[in-house]
């Protein structure tokens, strides 16, 4: 089945532009979806305070008719007047420009404009009250419906400089290396803004790209576009403009944030329609098109409450979704299959005998049908006991045992922890693990039900490990942020987990392991409270948003499945991580040693989770007593 591809998103840069409909008109030829545009024409600044523009006669700018207003909306980008400066010593400068940004502002909302555009030059110093006017308007309603793309050099112009310099010196390295990340002007100027999430990052592509790390921390912020000048453009040996391999990479990494691109500069290459065909080349190149990315398509960035499959029944589509699995129950089949292959030789199990198989939390039959071709694999006899609690489901194993399984297959409506099992059983099956591993009450259903596998028996999965990591996730902290509900305590949303399949994000380290569980369970007191303490490093500045969460499994022996980044097992698409949010992003600088402290935590009825930060900063624990979020027993 072939899909069909949607095109790149392009729009052309125009610094200046007398007769906005034939600046369309160029850029609709040459296939460009939208133009950025100056709101007011250069000639015409404004001046409120004194000079010789304040009485000039007539309007200010074009007018409002001479585009439709779809056409505003749609094929617009306004572009706030370069010479406003807000922040500047010069009093009468400073006036001028705040009266010249209110009335653009307000023209932007006039025409009602889907996004406006303006240039940061500087850290916070230079940008503050910039960021108090922007923030103001942006908490307004009646301004509330433009998007704000703040261009962002995405390396530093003194930087540059420096590099361009022909007499490069030790003390030129040095200064150059004492240059100020452009990362944290954004950062900054975000914050005073309160990560408002209409807020975005509209980055201007260099020539010298920074360090890969520095383009993926960029690639875990709110980067709605990047403006790629004609400059950066080489001519290939036909004469068309193509980027360099560096470029290359470094643009299909911000491809999954479904971003635009706006070329800028003059046009350097016969036909500006070139520029747009080559995006276009590299963002169809890029579409992904694996079993994980077709599953989790449209879902990226949306959160999610975890399953609850022992206090709710699942529906029949969520059945469905899960089933349609690639690798999963071929994993369960192979780690059956070796188990029954073991017993035979290990065990000296008579193949006359079957063996007794256990599949508990049964669902609508995948690990049933994974056991009946594992044993006709293995040339064993088997008897398998299908355990569901759900009653609509087990009317779907009992049509199966009629028409398929015939008496091979006993199916037992019942829950697990409550059922009283006629004979115990050679090998018990399970499903029943979450995003985080033990999410979903796995240890606490196996340890109910362990009592019926033989002493020497097997459990599948056997064991599994929850890991975590830190990350940075300004779009994850704004969706946590927007959840309100009142009847519930302030912080709920952010002591809440979520299920999510990550794409705007940064890694600030590398996963670690957090919680272990065995089964069977060999401890003489069963205690499925945990806690551990972990230690990770930043190695450059960023922000601390919350920390993402992912499992390994060990179905038996050396079979295996895994959602952690690093040992993920190709095409299995069942889980997305956890991710755990913090109530105050933590700026972190560089070498940062980042503590956290996670402890599960259970009760006669309900079983959470409590996280909490030592370093650098101590913040308070999150979800005490679980007050937010809890899985019922």
């Amino acid at each position: 089945m072939t899909t069909t591809q949607k095109n790149a998103s392009c729009g052309l840069d125009f610094s200046a532009l007398p007769h906005v409909r034939d600046g369309l008109y160029v850029a609709s030829s040459a296939k460009y979806q939208f133009v950025t545009v100056p709101l007011v024409h250069p000639n015409f600044k404004r001046e409120f305070i004194g000079g010789a523009a304040k009485n000039r006669p007539g309007p200010w700018t074009r007018s409002d008719m001479i585009l439709c207003s779809s056409d505003w909306t749609s094929l617009i980008v306004g572009k706030i007047s370069p010479h406003i400066h807000v922040d500047s010593k010069v009093p009468v400068i400073a006036k001028n420009s705040e009266e010249a940004l209110y009335q653009e502002l307000a023209l932007s909302a006039h025409l009602g404009l889907a996004a406006i555009t303006l240039k940061l030059n500087g850290n916070l110093e230079k940008n503050m009250n910039l960021a108090r006017i922007l923030f103001n308007k942006l908490s307004t309603a009646l301004h509330c419906h433009a998007q704000v793309w703040v261009q962002v050099p995405m390396e530093n112009p003194r930087k540059q400089a420096y590099s361009y310099r022909k007499d490069k010196n030790v003390e030129l390295l040095m200064e150059a290396n004492k240059v100020e990340n452009t990362w944290h002007w954004w950062n900054q100027f975000r914050t005073v803004c309160d990560y408002d999430r209409k807020l975005n990052v509209a980055l201007i592509v260099s020539h010298d790209l920074p360090d890969p790390q520095e383009i993926d921390r960029w690639v875990g912020e709110p980067v709605k576009c990047l403006i790629i000048p004609t400059t950066v453009f080489i001519s290939n040996k036909k004469g068309f403009p193509v980027l360099s391999k560096a470029h290359q990479m470094m643009i299909k990494k911000f491809c999954p944030l479904d971003v635009q691109f706006v070329i800028s500069g003059a046009n350097r290459h016969q036909n500006v329609v070139y520029y747009y065909h080559y995006m276009d080349h590299l963002w169809k190149n890029w579409q992904p098109n694996g079993a994980v990315e077709r599953f989790a398509r449209g879902f990226e960035d949306y959160l999610q409450c975890p399953l609850q499959p022992l206090m709710d029944n699942l529906e029949s589509g969520t059945y469905e979704i899960f089933e349609k699995d690639p690798i999963k129950y071929q994993e369960y089949q192979n780690a059956i299959e070796k188990a029954l292959i073991d017993m035979a030789s290990e065990k000296g199990h008579s193949k006359e005998q079957p063996v007794i198989i256990m599949v508990v939390g049964a669902g609508r039959g995948p690990l049933v049908r994974a056991s009946l071709n594992a044993a006709l694999n293995a040339k064993q006899v088997i008897k398998v006991y299908a355990v569901e609690k759900n009653p609509n489901a087990v009317l779907t194993l009992q049509a199966l045992q009629q028409e398929m399984w015939g008496d091979t297959v006993i199916v037992i409506s019942s829950d697990m922890r409550k059922w009283n099992a006629p004979e115990k059983a050679d090998i018990l099956v399970s499903e029943l693990l979450g995003s985080f591993g033990d999410n979903e009450l796995s240890p606490e259903c196996l340890d109910g039900v362990q009592q019926f596998l033989k002493d020497d028996g097997i459990s599948i999965p056997s064991s599994y490990t929850s890991y975590l990591a830190p990350i940075q996730s300004p779009k994850l902290y704004n969706e946590v942020k927007s959840f309100k509900d009142k009847d519930k305590h302030p912080l709920s949303h952010f002591e809440t987990p979520y299920v999510v399949h990550f794409q705007n994000k940064y890694d600030i380290d590398v996963p670690q392991a957090l919680f272990t569980f065995h089964h069977p369970n060999k401890d003489e007191t069963v205690d499925n409270r945990r806690y551990c303490k972990n230690t990770f490093k930043a190695e450059q500045d960023c922000v601390l948003h919350g920390f993402s969460g992912y499992f390994d499994a060990v179905l038996y022996r050396n079979v295996k499945i895994s959602i952690e980044p690093r040992t993920h097992s190709p095409r299995m698409f069942s889980w997305f991580p956890i991710f755990f949010p913090i109530k105050d992003p933590m700026n972190l600088k560089a070498g940062d040693q980042i503590v956290s402290h996670f402890w599960r935590r259970c009760n006669d009825k309900n079983v959470w989770y409590e996280w909490a930060i030592e370093k650098p900063v101590p913040i308070h624990v999150h979800n005490p007593n679980g007050r937010s979020s809890t899985m019922g027993l």
